[in-house]
């Protein structure tokens, strides 16, 4: 995604098209800032069953469908409201309440309510993003759970160079090739970032526009470039064995998962059943789940989302 808007966009392959995540997922400018453009129609959250939205890409459609299954299961009815659209379509679809909640991104929603934000941990993160919310919004417990950028190797260049972390990439940049999108040559956390952040300056930028897909891939697997930007929860990852490179000094900003709802939709059961699948989803949980619904197996996100909460004893 343009990196910072990566979860505003219909993903091309697997999981998203789009460029690097650290551009905002989602949107993060289209003008006027929608969140100061609520109008209440009282659609959905005047009572009644909770709606759960989701962006329109298969991973956001699949945590949609967990929070709403951990609900129902502790008994409180909630239906789901499958790929709204991008960012500002369903903050605003928030704000008009015809939805109650919908699965977030920490950072780029941070970077999304507030321009300036520099904060890239997970703990700075949360501790501005609460406070930026406008006030009939909330965010609930963040998983660990995250899906961000990452740079990732082969088994065979992570063994010749040594590499396990963005750190030792650094010490042999200059001796790679560096497959990313076409604006992380301009991008703070692109290669400006990397070079700040690890001294990693590669001996050649190589720019592709399918956000870390196949042609990403193939290129990667040729050894045309030997290392690439992919999320971290994408299917390729766990297909073609690729590793992925640590980021100790968090060049790419934190992005958990956590929920984003209506302030006054959420009473004490609610927000006890979704914090408990915060508390239960991990990255590899992600990484398995896209596999399921986007890999070969090609699973409805609704039944991938069930299976997760059986293995978790959400439900019987």
């Amino acid at each position: 995604m343009n990196m910072n808007m990566r979860h505003s966009l219909t993903r091309t392959v697997a999981l998203a098209a789009g460029t690097l995540l650290t551009l905002g997922l989602a949107a993060c400018g289209a003008g006027a800032d929608p969140l100061n453009n609520a109008r209440p129609t009282g659609q959905a959250s005047s009572g009644g069953a909770l709606v759960i939205g989701s962006a329109n890409f298969p991973e956001s459609q699949t945590v949609a469908e967990i929070y709403a299954g951990a609900l129902n299961a502790a008994g409180i009815p909630a239906s789901t409201k499958p790929g709204i659209g991008s960012r500002e379509v369903y903050v605003r679809a928030l704000q008009d309440r015809s939805i109650d909640v919908v699965p977030e991104y920490s950072g780029n929603l941070l970077r999304y309510v507030d321009k300036t934000a520099t904060a890239v941990s997970a703990g700075d993160v949360m501790k501005e993003l609460p406070g930026k919310l406008p006030a009939e919004l909330t965010v609930l417990e963040p998983a660990k759970a995250e899906d961000k950028d990452s740079i990732v190797v082969t088994g065979a260049t992570a063994a010749k160079y040594g590499l396990t972390s963005l750190a030792d990439l650094g010490t042999v940049c200059d001796q790679i090739a560096l497959g990313m999108p076409p604006e992380a040559k301009e991008r703070p956390q692109g290669l400006p970032g990397l070079k700040a952040t690890y001294g990693c300056v590669p001996k050649e930028f190589v720019p592709f526009s399918d956000g870390g897909g196949p042609v990403t891939l193939r290129a990667l697997l040729d050894d045309r470039i030997q290392a690439a930007d992919v999320f971290s929860t994408s299917p390729l990852i766990v297909q073609n064995r690729l590793v992925v490179l640590e980021d100790p000094l968090n060049n790419f900003a934190a992005q958990q998962v956590l929920p984003l709802a209506l302030k006054d939709r959420l009473d004490a059961k609610s927000t006890e059943a979704l914090n408990k699948v915060s508390q239960a989803l991990t990255t590899g949980d992600l990484l398995n789940l896209n596999q399921d619904v986007s890999g070969d197996r090609k699973m409805n996100p609704r039944d991938a989302a069930a299976a997760w909460l059986k293995d978790k004893g959400f439900i019987a």
